[in-house]
């Protein structure tokens, strides 16, 4: 039997193929787990996408979104009652077909029917829900920024202006948070809906002319482009500003004058009815001759003798038809306005409650 040396037995063991191939194919796993993880496909990152139910919810809960949109249904429900009132008011105050409520009803349904009552009712609806909406939230927002700020500076020093030995301080108590509310709600709503007005009213005059409202919008922009649909804004703005000052400072004072009468903290919804007809009358009867002179800018055009300025068309309404001219169709207004505005109002209140029922005081 031949015994190994140690010299022998040491190279034996470093040249076994074992480990050799051990060596060898160790680097060929590993390559193999590489080309696996380079060809596979990466996981993609996980993204926080924002809960956007939730933003919505909590946008809906908030007091201004409350108050506009109970404006747009209280808008829309008023006007779906009312367009036919509307339809004769129109046509009676820029002197199309009859003078009287009657003779215009009769006249309506014998040439277009029953839905002549409602011709530019759809374009009357678009206007007036973002109208309303804009007006009532424009108005709850600018009283309570008043008031607040009115607040405020009665606890601290009011600004001052000083001129050498003089010294101007300014303070806000001589406005009324009402008047001043009133006054920006019919402005801003104005300015973001009168288009829609301009459409509304050559729909109402002139239905054979602009049947529609994309035929409306098309000749419309044909004849003056963008600036026709803004044709009458000046006296628009000049005849908002008393009406809309005065009509929400006379709902809120008889509202308030009211409760505290009855010593009662709300009203009920026939008493809302009722001065809000009220405020609605007040308002159209002081603005109504501007109301008048805006008509017959508007859709002036169309007859061929539009006047060039309110001034202008005021004068030729008294030269032709004096203190009654200024007033021609005001019953038909009274008639159209007095409900319209309570029932505004009482929608209006009525929505508020049921939308903005966590705001409320307990």
């Amino acid at each position: 039997m031949i015994q190994k040396t140690p010299a022998q037995t040491q190279k034996k063991s470093y040249c076994v193929m074992e480990d050799v191939y051990g060596v060898v194919m160790t680097p060929k796993v590993d390559l193999q787990q590489l080309q696996l993880q380079l060809h596979s496909k990466p996981a993609p990152p996980h993204l926080m996408l924002p809960n956007i139910g939730r933003a919505l919810e909590d946008l809906l809960k908030t007091r201004e979104v409350g108050e506009f949109l109970s404006g747009a249904f209280a808008g829309a429900m008023t006007k779906a009652i009312l367009a036919p009132l509307e339809t004769i008011r129109t046509r009676m105050v820029v002197g199309v077909g009859s003078r009287n409520i009657y003779g215009s009803f009769v006249q309506i349904i014998e040439k277009q029917g029953w839905q002549g009552l409602w011709a530019g009712n759809a374009i009357n609806m678009l206007r007036i829900v973002p109208t309303q909406a804009i007006e009532l939230g424009t108005f709850e927002y600018v009283k309570r920024a008043m008031t607040t700020a009115q607040e405020k500076w009665k606890l601290n020093d009011s600004p001052s202006l000083r001129l050498g030995r003089l010294n101007f301080k300014f303070s806000l108590a001589w406005l009324s948070p009402v008047a001043v509310a009133g006054a920006a709600a019919g402005i801003v709503s104005t300015l973001a809906c009168h288009p829609l007005e301009v459409l509304k009213d050559r729909l109402t005059v002139s239905p054979d002319i602009y049947p529609n409202l994309s035929i409306a919008v098309t000749k419309i922009y044909k004849e003056g482009g963008i600036g026709c649909l803004y044709s009458g804004l000046s006296p628009t703005l000049i005849g908002m500003l008393p009406y809309s000052t005065c009509y929400y400072f006379m709902y809120e004072t008889m509202k308030k004058s009211y409760c505290s009468t009855k010593k009662k903290d709300s009203l009920s919804r026939a008493e809302m009815l009722l001065i809000g007809a009220l405020s609605g009358l007040t308002a159209s009867t002081i603005s109504y001759p501007l109301e008048v002179a805006r008509k017959r800018l508007m859709v002036g055009a169309l007859q061929g003798k539009c006047p060039p300025n309110m001034a202008a068309a005021l004068s030729e309404v008294f030269r032709d038809e004096g203190v009654k001219g200024l007033y021609r169709g005001w019953r038909a207004s009274c008639l159209k306005v007095m409900p319209s505005s309570g029932i505004t109002w009482m929608f209006y209140e009525a929505w508020k409650d049921i939308l903005l029922i966590e705001k409320r005081p307990s």
